[in-house]
């Protein structure tokens, strides 16, 4: 009979290939129906909460991108993920807010940055890589539903901070990223989409310098997908389908005396 560890790995391992699959079964099915090559669409999983070992087994379904909310967390499970890192079997994303003293951090393991929101953060990344002599994937924020819970720039300015980033050394401006407006309103979600689409239009066209490689749109999650992949999104970063609902976060409260 396995031991309980083993027993556990297999459970985590089966589950989560089942959830990959059926998360591929959605992004095809939502492609085919835009009339797109499911080929076209890439599936990021968000590991935010989750385990080096549910990163292993999200690689061991075959997912060959994975992305990371927080600095600590990525930190975290580098040294744990390091061979298949090497191995070229997974990539690292940075996928959540970026402070300009972590950046550091990031690139020890992260081959791509998908938040970045000002030109601050885009030159800290370029001083760094230009010293290492690398170059870095980055995606520039957008905010496109106004919501004040949400990071990026507003999509008037999201051009113009594109060109910046992309003139800076060791930046490869590959696209756009945002997060879709939290509203059971699919119009109003796809509406948002679309504007991302529009603003990743007019950059590529514009034929400045660095440009013509920002072709990405990183948009669409669990709840949202569907409507991302309808207006172009190439890649979706879904992390609950996968894993499930996230864990609660430690209750820390202390009692009051009585």
């Amino acid at each position: 009979m396995p031991d309980a560890v083993s027993s556990s790995s297999l459970d985590l391992a089966g589950r989560v290939a089942q959830n990959v699959a059926a998360v591929r079964s959605r992004i095809d099915a939502a492609a085919r129906a835009a009339g797109r090559e499911p080929s076209g669409v890439r599936l990021l999983v968000a590991t935010k909460s989750q385990s080096a070992e549910a990163v292993r087994a999200v690689v061991a379904a075959g997912v060959d991108l994975v992305g990371e909310n927080r600095v600590q967390e990525l930190v975290a499970k580098a040294p744990e993920i390091a061979d298949l890192v090497a191995a070229g079997r997974v990539e690292v994303h940075m996928i959540g807010h970026l402070q300009r003293n972590k950046v550091n951090q990031v690139l020890a393991t992260a081959s791509g940055v998908e938040s970045v929101d000002s030109l601050a953060l885009a030159a800290a990344l370029s001083a760094r890589c230009a010293r290492d002599d690398r170059t870095l994937d980055v995606l520039v924020q957008v905010n496109v539903s106004g919501e004040t819970s949400k990071a990026g720039v507003v999509p008037d300015d999201a051009p113009r901070l594109a060109h910046d980033v992309a003139a800076l050394p060791g930046l490869r401006l590959t696209g756009f990223m945002t997060i879709g407006a939290n509203s059971p309103d699919e119009a109003l979600v796809r509406a948002g989409f679309a504007r991302l689409r529009e603003v990743r239009d007019a950059v590529v066209r514009s034929g400045a310098p660095g440009s013509e490689t920002a072709r990405d749109l990183s948009m669409g999650m669990t709840g949202d997908l569907e409507l991302a992949i309808a207006e172009g999104a190439t890649i979706v970063r879904v992390g609950t389908a996968v894993f499930g609902p996230r864990p609660a976060p430690p209750d820390n409260t202390v009692p009051s005396p009585r």
